[in-house]
């Protein structure tokens, strides 16, 4: 099947508020619209997560994001300019996301992904896609294709029929600002 075939399947779930299993900038994510309240609640299910723990949502780039955020300083935009590593940034006051999507303190983590079979997919569909890893909360999180377990591939809707498992990848950093400093959560 070709990439571009495959993203207008991937794009069609999202757009009927489905879960896909897909290959991020970082590793293999379940994901669905972030602005669907219900397509997210079905993620935290899959995974058996607590709500209480939020998801990362993933935009394509400086402009999508600034539709969901209500600023972008610019020591987030250097910083992520600057860096080659996938980053995901904790924003406060977020808008336009499903409510699920927005933790407790009312923030969000967004991720601008880089090339790839995610960032294709977010530019083609038009919005945010949630991005969790595809495990069990509390398992390790897939280093590859074969690393997921059969039951997370049986609770989605879709898989995303594409190759992304030639070299091991990790999850994004993790970071916020405070007073204009760096605060890494997880590197």
């Amino acid at each position: 099947m070709s990439f571009e075939k495959e993203l207008k399947i991937c794009k069609q779930y999202l757009a009927e508020k489905k879960i896909i299993l897909y290959p991020t900038d970082t590793i293999w994510g379940i994901g669905c619209d972030a602005t669907k309240n219900k397509s997210v609640k079905r993620i935290f299910k899959i995974k058996q997560r607590k709500e209480s723990k939020s998801l990362i949502v993933l935009v394509s780039d400086f402009e999508m994001l600034a539709n969901y955020v209500s600023a972008i300083s610019n020591e987030v935009k250097l910083y992520l300019q600057s860096t080659t590593h996938p980053t995901t940034v904790i924003y406060k006051n977020p808008k336009n996301l499903a409510k699920r999507a927005i933790a407790s303190d009312n923030t969000v983590a967004i991720r601008i992904v880089s090339s790839s079979f995610a960032h294709d997919l977010i530019k083609t569909f038009g919005k945010p896609i949630i991005s969790s890893s595809a495990n069990i909360s509390g398992k390790n999180p897939p280093k590859s294709f074969k690393d997921i377990s059969k039951k997370i591939i049986k609770k989605v809707d879709y898989v995303a029929n594409v190759k992304e498992d030639d070299y091991v990848k990790s999850p994004s950093k993790i970071i916020t600002f405070k007073d204009g400093v760096v605060v890494v959560l997880r590197s």
